[in-house]
């Protein structure tokens, strides 16, 4: 296995939901301390690798964020059963019957997202979607207090159970949290492609916490490296599968990175908006475009810091997004971190005075 799909591996098999990206960090830290002169921590979990260019420049943020959606225990039954909320936006048809882990003080615990069977349902219940309110976590206790005896308590992580996995000889990547591992991948990358080249700038790459629920982290990581321009680095929807013909969007697994020109919380600036489109045509690399309405990114957080951060997310159309297996494309991916890496390299003080 190469060097760039074991990271992957590590990062979408870590487990980490919103409010507790302890195991996921340890393992991007890890890859990012050789990138880095100084890392940067924000005390929600965020964190930032530092390599300087040029001290004078402009400071450049690219960050993904190192939650994952997933799930909080919010009651136990007396029967031992665990009642749950979702962390992060879900599909109740994309949660039964799939397995998950339950993080406890006393140890991890292997479940099942359960509901009463099919047979059991009314014919007009089978029409609609389950409620969350008629599911629960199934961990093999008989009771309350066997499930309190393995350290569970309500407010406890739950991590669905799905490893990463490649399809096609290695060109798909597979799993749980691609959304967005690959985004914080994308950062560690472009900073290895950094590494040895001169940059007119100092660049931050790294990974928020909190994204799923609110983009919490990406507002305490702005504040910590108080950037000039930033790039949210995210996966985006892809439109190539059955269901939807005749949609206007049109970005496609394996035809190309993707840049947002506009999501439900940010409109990129237009300097920098223009500036990647510039250098991707330059570079021959296919670029692809959306106007995401139903969700935002940590560029809602980015462009609106202190009085104002040109930003842009750039990232990676994907099949079956939050759910417990989604899909990506690595040519997607490395075509990314080549248009990024070039952006960087022309990103100096006289461009960011020139968009003003």
């Amino acid at each position: 296995m190469d060097a760039l799909q074991n990271l992957m591996e590590e990062l979408v098999n870590a487990k980490g939901v919103p409010g507790n990206e302890r195991g996921v960090r340890q393992v991007f830290q890890k890859h990012l301390e050789p990138l880095s002169e100084e890392i940067l921590t924000d005390r929600l979990g965020g964190l930032a690798g530092k390599k300087t260019g040029d001290a004078a420049g402009p400071k450049i943020l690219l960050a993904g964020h190192l939650d994952e959606i997933g799930f909080m225990v919010t009651y136990i039954t007396e029967k031992g059963f665990l009642k749950f909320q979702p962390l992060g936006g879900w599909w109740a048809h994309n949660m039964l019957s799939h397995r998950v882990v339950v993080q406890s003080r006393k140890g991890e615990y292997l479940g099942v997202i359960g509901s009463k069977p099919p047979h059991a349902l009314k014919a007009e219940e089978r029409k609609k979607v389950m409620n969350i309110k008629e599911m629960f976590i199934d961990i093999g206790a008989k009771s309350r207090a066997e499930a309190e005896e393995m350290g569970i308590r309500p407010g406890d992580s739950v991590v669905p159970v799905s490893d990463f996995f490649t399809m096609q000889d290695g060109k798909i990547w597979g799993g749980k949290a691609l959304d967005n591992r690959a985004g914080c991948a994308l950062a560690l990358e472009v900073l290895r492609q950094l590494k040895d080249e001169a940059h007119p700038n100092v660049v931050y790459g790294g990974a928020t916490v909190q994204e799923e629920v609110g983009v919490r982290g990406a507002g305490t990581l702005a504040e910590l490296v108080k950037p000039d321009i930033a790039f949210a680095l995210d996966v985006g929807m892809a439109y190539d599968i059955p269901g939807f013909e005749g949609h206007p969007g049109e970005a496609a697994m394996g035809e190309g990175p993707l840049m947002f020109i506009m999501d439900y919380t940010m409109i990129p600036h237009t300097g920098l908006r223009n500036l990647v489109m510039d250098t991707a045509e330059e570079l021959e690399i296919p670029l692809q475009v959306d106007a995401l309405m139903g969700g935002g990114t940590d560029g809602a957080k980015f462009h609106l810091h202190g009085t104002g951060c040109p930003t842009v997310v750039i990232g990676f159309p994907t099949r079956y997004v939050h759910s417990h297996n989604s899909l990506m494309s690595r040519h997607d991916f490395e075509q990314a971190a080549r248009l990024l890496t070039a952006v960087i390299k022309k990103l100096d003080q006289n461009t960011l005075d020139s968009w003003l």
